[in-house]
């Protein structure tokens, strides 16, 4: 999978949380996505198909960076995820896709994107909406830790 193709969906992740949200979040080393469990408690999924492309995208947060998120991004403290805590989840997926979408079509690169899909619960599978080769970056912060992963066909 192309590097070009990875980096601005790790960096639309970094800038969406820095804006809007104050986290700062550390990205770790990549690696092979072997199976379909979630590496955290709440997911955003969404799809993405282009003229040359098709792939998925989601983002996985523990439930302590989410909940933090939540408080800074819209003031409200739930004590667990909810359907805000959700709902939030599935507007970042959107946020960070889009930012993505905007500095590959710079490059070229044009897709639309799907609705995103949210799952939650300890230990939920996440199915990429296609057959590519499935790459996973951890990403660290005080609050907490999140996954983003990221799957394409090319």
């Amino acid at each position: 999978m192309n590097v070009d193709f990875i980096n601005p969906f790790l960096d639309s992740l970094l800038n969406v949380l820095k804006t809007m949200a104050s986290t700062e979040l550390k990205p770790g080393k990549p690696a092979l996505k072997k199976n379909a469990i979630a590496h955290g408690d709440v997911s955003g999924l969404i799809g993405m198909v282009g003229p040359t492309t098709k792939g998925s995208l989601s983002i996985s947060f523990e439930e302590s960076l989410a909940l933090k998120v939540m408080h800074r991004m819209l003031g409200e403290a739930p004590d667990t995820i909810n359907e805000e805590v959700t709902d939030m989840v599935g507007e970042i997926t959107n946020m960070v896709t889009g930012g993505a979408k905007n500095l590959l079509g710079e490059k070229g690169y044009e897709f639309d994107m799907a609705t995103p899909i949210i799952v939650s619960g300890k230990n939920h599978a996440i199915t990429h909406l296609c057959d590519g080769t499935k790459i996973m970056i951890p990403f660290t912060s005080e609050d907490g830790n999140a996954v983003i992963e990221i799957c394409f066909d090319q």
